[in-house]
């Protein structure tokens, strides 16, 4: 059942084969594992990018607070824009310059830029300038002029949306509608 070595010289060839395979065994295993783990840290770095991205795009977006027109001209009709946005909850600093606008009514469809000469952004806190919302109790008020090539103003009975999407991709739409009569009176009207 056992055989018997009766040379010595043979015995230490099996072990150090043995031991050849071992190692490289060993090896194949450490290499497989290396490859494993730096799969694994660059799918981690991944999703925790797109985890970002993806909250971003729902949460830093604007809140419209109130939104008003200029009421001026014969007839009379709306020729500005006042709305006052502010940060919604949970949403990280916006630049509003880094906002465009969208404008969707019955004198068509219009896309800009807050930073374009059509708009005009004063906020009420923060520095001089300054044009990013970083608290939740920051407001800006956004003017759109409607007198210029960018969109007719509106007359009484007009709607138009508004539609506010930040740099993130997270976009706010408010449905502004002018009253049906506008009077020699009215300077503003709440839209």
């Amino acid at each position: 059942m056992f055989e018997t070595l009766l040379d010595e010289e043979e015995r230490g060839q099996v072990g150090i084969g043995t031991l050849i395979v071992f190692i490289a065994m060993v090896l194949v295993a450490a290499i497989a594992a290396g490859v494993l783990i730096n799969t694994a840290g660059f799918l981690q770095t991944q999703a925790e990018a797109t985890g970002e991205e993806s909250t971003s795009q729902v949460s830093d977006r604007l809140q419209v607070v109130s939104q008003s027109g200029n009421v001026t001209g014969e007839p009379r009709e709306v020729d500005h824009l006042n709305i006052t946005v502010a940060q919604s909850p949970g949403a990280g600093n916006i630049d509003l310059n880094e906002t465009s606008v969208e404008l969707i009514g019955t004198s068509g469809q219009e896309t800009f830029q807050l930073s374009d000469e059509n708009a005009s952004i004063d906020i009420y806190t923060g520095e001089e300038g300054d044009v990013v919302l970083t608290d939740a109790s920051d407001r800006a008020d956004i003017g759109i002029d409607l007198t210029s090539d960018i969109y007719e103003p509106l007359e009484g009975g007009d709607r138009l949306s508004v539609t506010f999407t930040t740099a993130s991709g997270a976009t706010t739409s408010a449905e502004l509608r002018v009253p049906t009569t506008l009077t020699d009176e009215q300077t503003s009207v709440r839209l």
